[in-house]
């Protein structure tokens, strides 16, 4: 039923229709759920060119295993600001999370930086990710330290001199811009090669296309950031004479 776990035949329609290259809203919609639910349950389980029903079925009796001795007494899901829905903003956090993890960040990484993306201040300490994620200190961390080192949090100490973890609005714009140089140093290094392999040889010429294409992506992701920030950050002016919208002004 609609909120509870999938069940087998569940999972064996969502592998028929991954099979025959079906979009997960499509699926979502012949099984009555939502389309978050599928996706998160065919990422987490070997993604859309692995997904098999039965291990999928097995990996969640596994971890349903794992978590019932672990779950303090008492314990509720925390409560949600705003009037949010805790199930539903737990299972958004579960997609976002797994979204990471597909695309190369380890798990514990990812649920740090899912947490801190879904805060509404944008900052925890590290006690606040401890508790909210229910994991060792060692473990935030470990996390923290990778997140550093990607460029996509910062340190910083409130008023009761407590370190806090922040990612900042323009936390997408910094990091395109990191992968940007990166990709301008994958060039420079490429045009590097083809000095010492020789010119006109086979290889040189293969490092010189690699150089070619890494500059070009390089240059346009550097001015699309550019672009796309200025766009997004720079605030209407008000109309004159009125502090409403136009449409009001002119009512």
């Amino acid at each position: 039923m609609p909120g509870g776990r999938l069940s087998q035949q569940e999972r064996q329609q969502i592998a028929s229709g991954v099979a025959d290259g079906l979009a997960y809203a499509e699926i979502a919609r012949a099984l009555g759920r939502p389309t978050s639910t599928v996706t998160r349950e065919v990422m987490r389980n070997g993604g859309p060119t692995s997904y098999r029903a039965d291990l999928a079925q097995r990996s969640t009796e596994r971890r349903t295993h794992r978590r019932k001795p672990a779950t303090p007494r008492g314990t509720q899901a925390p409560a949600q600001p705003h009037g949010r829905d805790p199930e539903a903003v737990a299972e958004y956090e579960e997609t976002f999370t797994t979204l990471f993890m597909q695309q190369g960040l380890p798990k514990m990484t990812s649920r740090v930086l899912t947490c801190l993306f879904t805060t509404d201040s944008g900052s925890l300490t590290a006690s606040e990710l401890v508790q909210r994620l229910q994991v060792s200190p060692a473990s935030v961390s470990k996390a923290i330290a990778a997140l550093e080192g990607l460029g996509l949090i910062r340190r910083e100490r409130d008023d009761r001199r407590r370190e806090r973890y922040v990612v900042d609005d323009d936390v997408w714009y910094q990091s395109t811009i990191a992968s940007a140089h990166g990709i301008a140093q994958v060039a420079a290094t490429a045009r590097q090669g083809v000095g010492v392999l020789g010119p006109g040889t086979p290889a040189a010429a293969r490092l010189e296309n690699i150089a070619r294409f890494s500059d070009f992506i390089s240059e346009s992701m550097l001015r699309a950031a550019e672009q796309v920030r200025d766009v997004l950050y720079t605030k209407p002016e008000p109309a004159p004479g009125g502090t409403g919208t136009p449409d009001q002004d002119q009512a």
